[in-house]
């Protein structure tokens, strides 16, 4: 005679155990991937503010090299300092500026607002120097004016925390050039 033999149970699926721990892992790994993502976006943040920043140091730098005269007259930025940025309502006429410094003077304002306006705080100067990558801000520059190169400097806030209440120090982007 044949014994009947019965299907084990315990055997099958998973325990309510088993499943917790599951979706305890998984939470934990989303949680990780979800922090990854928010670290990409900030510095992603940060990159395109450079690259602004970049855009705009190249958009000096030809003003620069379209006004030869005022340039290498130092109405930019010389041995004497920063040039002067003042807007000249003529420069926006059909008959243009009327000279290389009433020229350089109009770049150097369209530029100060283009900086205002593309960067947070966007602030920079172009002047002589041999220490490029010193100063910390258009207010202190640090350029020594010394030599024939010239330097853009620009500034802005890279506060991506947008936290008001500390002062975060400003962000700088220094590039070297010759007329």
């Amino acid at each position: 005679m044949r014994s009947a033999s019965y299907p084990r149970h315990g055997a099958s699926g998973f325990t309510m155990l088993e499943v917790l721990i599951s979706i305890v892992v998984i939470a934990f790994g989303l949680l990780g991937v979800a922090g990854l993502q928010a670290f990409a976006i900030k510095n992603n943040q940060g990159a395109s503010l450079r690259s602004t920043a970049t855009v705009l140091a190249s958009d000096i730098i030809d003003r620069m090299k379209a006004n030869p005269l005022g340039a290498t007259a130092g109405n930019y930025g010389s041995a004497s300092g920063p040039g002067t940025a003042a807007q000249a309502a003529n420069c926006l006429t059909s008959a243009g500026c009327a000279t290389a410094l009433e020229l350089a003077q109009h770049d150097l304002f369209e530029w100060a607002a283009l900086l205002a306006a593309a960067l947070p705080a966007g602030t920079g100067v172009v002047c002589l120097d041999s220490t490029p990558n010193d100063g910390t801000s258009a207010a202190s520059p640090a350029c020594d004016n010394i030599g024939t190169q010239y330097v853009v400097k620009i500034w802005w806030i890279d506060d991506r925390n947008r936290n008001a209440a500390t002062n975060p120090p400003p962000t700088g982007f220094a590039t070297e050039f010759q007329i």
